[in-house]
């Protein structure tokens, strides 16, 4: 691990970061350019302690998951990435397989998505950003382990996350994430994480092997979701899904339609914004 680089790459990578680029407010007058320690340590996930002492050349080496985390926050480009790896160490994720790296393309709009639920997913389900609108819906995943961050596992898995959506609604999105889920392990025969995740939720849910011996195939694409708030109260959303060059990363965009009683709970949503919403903490799964 080359300490000195890395920090020098990081503290670089900050500086030429405009607040506006990942979505923050431009805020008080700025004695540096760039974005601040304490910001960029939020958006990554971390303590502030911790990122100073990247910067600083005196913190330990961190680990895959926060390189991962910390070439989002930074919206760092595929090769930019791999150099961050290398200079701690690690051999960069293979590009050829599906990466928890989102695009600085995709962070673009993602940002600039102020007043709809958006976030950037896997085909396999793996929630790896959501803007505010998207935490404030459906909670915020980052805050998370990294295997409850899946929706289909969480969904299979976890019966407290199937609050968000109506009783009568399950059984429709339970067909749909197998579908989903087959379409993709179909197309990839040789990744393994698609194969393993059908596995362990065969072995994991009786209501998984039932559905997957159906043999249903649908590719992840438009349709329209009903969301239970516990502050707001039912939204029905249409949901976008739109895929990245590789197909391998979707943005999904909820929106309501104008002149709905949604639409007015939508931006209702916008001002309670990402406030500790107890009841709600209890059952976020990324939507």
């Amino acid at each position: 691990m080359n300490r000195a680089e890395l920090a020098d790459f990081l503290r670089h990578g900050r500086a030429r970061l405009e607040p506006s680029a990942v979505g923050l407010p431009p805020g008080a007058r700025r004695r540096t350019p760039g974005l601040r320690r304490e910001e960029v340590a939020a958006l990554a996930g971390m303590s502030v302690d911790y990122y100073t002492r990247l910067e600083q050349s005196r913190g330990p080496r961190p680990s895959r998951q926060m390189l991962t985390a910390l070439a989002r926050a930074l919206r760092l480009t595929d090769d930019e990435r791999d150099h961050l790896f290398h200079l701690a160490g690690e051999e960069p994720p293979r590009r050829e397989s599906a990466s928890g790296h989102v695009r600085p393309g995709l962070l673009l709009i993602l940002d600039r998505l102020h007043d709809t639920p958006a976030q950037v997913s896997t085909d396999c389900g793996e929630v790896l950003a959501q803007n505010a609108m998207a935490c404030a819906l459906t909670g915020d995943v980052s805050a998370r382990p990294p295997r409850e961050r899946n929706v289909v596992r969480r969904f299979f898995t976890d019966p407290a996350s199937r609050a968000l959506f109506p009783p009568e609604d399950l059984a429709g999105h339970a067909r749909a994430h197998v579908a989903n889920l087959r379409a993709v392990a179909a197309a990839r025969p040789d990744d393994p994480v698609p194969r393993a995740l059908v596995a362990e939720l065969r072995a994991a849910s009786a209501e998984f092997a039932r559905l997957w011996e159906t043999h249903e195939v649908a590719v992840r694409r438009a349709a329209t979701k009903r969301f239970v708030h516990p502050v707001v109260g039912l939204l029905e959303l249409d949901c976008e899904v739109m895929l990245a060059h590789d197909h391998r990363q979707l943005l999904v965009v909820h929106t309501a339609r104008p002149g709905t009683e949604s639409y007015e709970r939508l931006r209702l949503l916008r001002v309670v914004g990402t406030q500790e919403l107890s009841p709600h903490k209890l059952s976020p799964h990324g939507g």
